[in-house]
């Protein structure tokens, strides 16, 4: 009778020898399934090009190749080839200093709308955010073609307005003048063309963030006669900063292959303003002599660099989100 009393007050899953152990679980293959199409798309889009334009990276690859003819591995030569090119490390430095004031351009703008958004009703901030997305919704192609009209020198209209303004100020002969023959002109109108169509998206991501943020932290900074930039520093930045570091590694990927804009505004004739996207392609496919090989290699240092970027910058992020 004691054992059996014993055994009816035993709980399931606890033996005599110790406590009860906990049921493994089976893996549940259901969320996998779920993102399984998301991986084969991207597995099929975008990883597998790059594996392509990795190997070709060490081939010389031209027409015959295209023609049938097998591939000639020349290993390292294609890199070795671009790395002695001094119009490479102009490119990679066009590349950076655009990336570096193009980035702290829209983010600097992008932040001062968000804020000026986050003044207004909630109305109004939706009315305005709405139309200032127009520009981030604008095709690059069709910026371009804008800015190209704007800056350019048969009837441009920024030429016609510099020549309004007296010539000891800004000086004469605008309209005559050509932005887009050599680079810093010509990057001037870039950095201007990608900070406008770039800068509602962080806008309007500021404003959201705001919209989190609990109103008694202003409320308390106002009674403490805190000032403005001691407010946007001691309470908007850091519960924004999550906000901050994402729409900063989304800006330093676009503009780091920034391509469009540049192709349809500058072209290939002018080489000297060539970024790694436009060397790229002026010399994968910009002559009859086409050297997809070497093109490829170019490529494949733009992404090394954009993911090394990348990388740091998010590794540095989860340090500090840790260390917090």
């Amino acid at each position: 009778m004691l054992d059996t009393a014993q055994a009816v007050r035993r709980k399931p899953g606890r033996t005599s020898s110790g406590p009860a152990r906990p049921a493994r679980r089976r893996p549940r293959l259901g969320p996998y399934l779920l993102i399984l199409p998301a991986l084969v798309t991207i597995g099929v889009l975008l990883i597998w090009p790059v594996v392509q334009i990795g190997q070709m990276s060490f081939q010389k690859v031209g027409l015959r190749q295209l023609r049938g003819e097998p591939a000639e591995n020349v290993g390292l030569d294609n890199y070795r080839q671009i790395f002695a090119d001094d119009a490479f490390w102009a490119a990679v430095r066009h590349t950076v200093l655009f990336a570096v004031v193009a980035v702290a351009g829209t983010l600097l703008i992008g932040t001062l709308v968000g804020l000026l958004l986050g003044q207004l009703g909630r109305r109004m901030s939706s009315f305005v955010a709405g139309g200032v997305l127009i520009a981030w919704a604008t095709p690059p192609v069709t910026a371009a073609v804008i800015f190209s009209w704007l800056f350019g020198t048969t009837g441009g209209l920024v030429g016609w307005l510099l020549d309004l303004l007296p010539n000891w100020l800004v000086g004469g002969g605008w309209q005559n003048y050509n932005w887009f023959s050599s680079p810093l002109p010509d990057y001037t109108v870039l950095t201007i063309c990608v900070v406008w169509m770039s800068f509602p998206f962080i806008a309007v991501s500021v404003l959201a963030g705001l919209r989190t943020v609990p109103i008694e932290l202003y409320e308390a900074a106002k009674v403490d006669g805190s000032s403005a930039w001691n407010t946007f520093w001691k309470i908007t930045f850091p519960m924004l900063k999550p906000i901050f570091s994402v729409v900063l590694v989304l800006s330093v990927i676009w503009d780091f292959r920034v391509f469009t804009q540049l192709f349809i505004m500058s072209g290939l004739a002018n080489s000297d303003s060539f970024n790694l996207s436009l060397y790229a392609y002026s010399t994968a496919f910009g002559s009859l002599n086409a050297k997809y090989g070497l093109g490829s290699a170019i490529a494949m240092v733009l992404t090394l660099i954009v993911l090394v970027v990348t990388a740091v910058y998010t590794r540095m992020m989860v340090r500090q989100q840790e260390a917090a």
